[in-house]
């Protein structure tokens, strides 16, 4: 079970991150927008969708883990201070919440990997 249940928490963290790069390219002027509107440069965007998808995935996948881990972990502390810090804004405590215990589960993930059904923990055959 404890197979099994790696990869679950592996495809649950990994795909709100996937879903979310892909919905910014096909609400790209909106995100760039809102991204300049929050003092954050919209020419930064390629690099979020980058990091959102090609993290999820690599999460997803459990492939270089430790550091798709922490560089997502990083990610939601980052997002918190710049969009998400009007505590009184409930929607925005909720989002405040959810993004530091994502970066929890992240810096767990990173400590003990990814588990046996991942692309890190592969045999390699000679």
């Amino acid at each position: 079970m404890e197979k099994v249940s790696d990869i679950v928490a592996r495809v649950f963290l990994g795909h709100i991150f996937l879903l979310a790069g892909i919905s910014k390219i096909s609400a790209y002027e909106g995100t760039q927008g809102y991204m300049d509107a929050m003092g954050v440069p919209g020419a930064l965007l390629p690099l979020v969708i980058s990091l959102e998808v090609a993290g999820g995935l690599a999460i997803i996948a459990g492939w270089k883990t430790k550091w798709a881990s922490i560089a997502l972990a990083v990610f939601s502390v980052v997002a918190v201070a710049i969009f998400h810090s009007n505590f009184a804004d409930q929607t925005q405590m909720i989002m405040f919440m959810k993004n530091i215990a994502i970066a929890g589960g992240f810096v767990l993930l990173a400590i003990h990997g990814a588990g046996a059904y991942s692309l890190d923990n592969r045999r390699r055959t000679p």
